[in-house]
């Protein structure tokens, strides 16, 4: 372990040592409020291209599980904390965060003044940073600036179809890999369905031949209207009937592909404790959520849609119905982990659809 500076932007610079993977990493700063589930965190895909700062001072301390990791490979660039836990203790743990970071290849950061470093995210917004361990007067700013995170769903997106087959099989679902989070298909695998996992460019006309029962948009990294091929292939898709539910940027295609907009938010929400009001029942949830952007709300054709449910915060769009079409989809992560499960209930409306669906062909 050595010593290590977080270059920011804006020229701020953090100073502290270096554990997991050795390198140099330049990437987008967000934080995470998550108290736990760092494993789900760095095992989510949808954090391509960023480093993450975990709020919560001592992560670690339950080891590393891998029955809750969210993908087999891992999401971050960079992961800074104030504390890692040297000596986990958990039944179920199979080793330490530094080894993992090691042979996962993510830089760590640790011993800088996190809460300072959130304080910086929310006031400014989001900022890229360098993790380096040369000295800043080495470091250019203006390369630091003009990172950009490019083709994030295609470079973590699966290269094949992948058939998953349910006890029960009373569905078939075609799940769109756009950076998926596993639970998403264990959800759907324990309601009875079967899951066909899908590349990110998977031709409509491909999804067609499979004869889903519904069509499921995952979570993914990067700006949602930089993937115009997957809008163009949604619209497609959601001509032909079948029933659709969009998940965070699923959520955020879908909107696009109606003729919607999104915008990015300012610093973003990230965690386990995320609440969201359901505008139809005025019921409050709490959610778990990663993103940076939105589905623009003054942009929502209130002719072809209703916005569903909104963020209690800062009262960004966290879900929209659909009128015309079979469709909906929700900013958050229903499937939870790590997280609360106060909003599963949507898997079985997914269900609903289908049902309905089969009925009416």
């Amino acid at each position: 372990m050595g010593k290590l500076y977080l270059i920011l932007e804006n020229g701020m610079i953090f100073e502290g040592q270096s554990f997991g993977s050795e390198g140099d990493v330049t990437g987008e700063i967000v934080f995470t409020t998550d108290m736990t589930g760092y494993l789900e965190t760095l095992t989510d895909r949808s954090y391509h291209g960023q480093i993450v700062l975990q709020t919560f001072p001592l992560i670690g301390n339950y080891g590393i599980i891998p029955s809750d990791f969210e993908s087999a490979s891992v999401g971050p660039l960079g992961y800074i904390v104030k504390t890692p836990c040297q000596f986990p203790s958990n039944f179920r743990s199979q080793g330490d965060l530094d080894t993992f970071l090691q042979e996962k290849g993510i830089v760590g950061l640790y011993g800088i003044d996190t809460r300072a470093l959130t304080k910086i995210i929310r006031e400014h917004g989001v900022l890229n940073g360098r993790i380096t361990p040369k000295r800043p007067e080495e470091v250019s700013l203006e390369k630091i600036r003009s990172y950009r995170i490019e083709n994030a769903v295609y470079n973590v997106s699966c290269s094949k179809p992948m058939f998953y087959k349910s006890s029960t099989s009373k569905y078939t679902v075609a799940l769109f890999d756009f950076g998926l989070k596993e639970n998403i298909r264990r959800e759907l695998l324990r309601r009875g369905c079967d899951v066909w996992v899908l590349p990110c460019h998977t031709p409509p006309g491909e999804v067609v031949k499979l004869a889903p029962d519904g069509i499921v948009l995952s979570n993914g990294p990067g700006d949602p209207a930089d993937y115009t091929e997957l809008i163009s292939n949604i619209k497609e898709l959601i001509k032909t009937g079948i029933p659709v539910f969009g998940i965070c940027l699923g959520h955020q295609l879908l909107a696009l592909a109606n003729g919607f907009k999104t915008h990015k938010l300012k610093y973003g929400h990230r965690g386990a404790n995320q609440p969201v009001k359901d505008l139809q029942s005025g019921r409050i949830y709490i959610s778990s959520q990663n993103h940076g952007y939105a589905v623009s709300r003054n942009s929502i054709d209130t002719g072809m849609a209703i916005e569903w449910f909104v963020n209690v915060n800062d009262q960004t769009c966290e879900g929209i119905l659909y009128k015309h079409i079979p469709a909906f989809s929700v900013q958050f992560h229903p499937e939870a982990c790590s997280g609360p499960q106060d909003t599963a209930f949507l898997f079985d409306l997914f269900l609903e659809k289908m049902e309905a669906g089969k009925h009416a062909a």
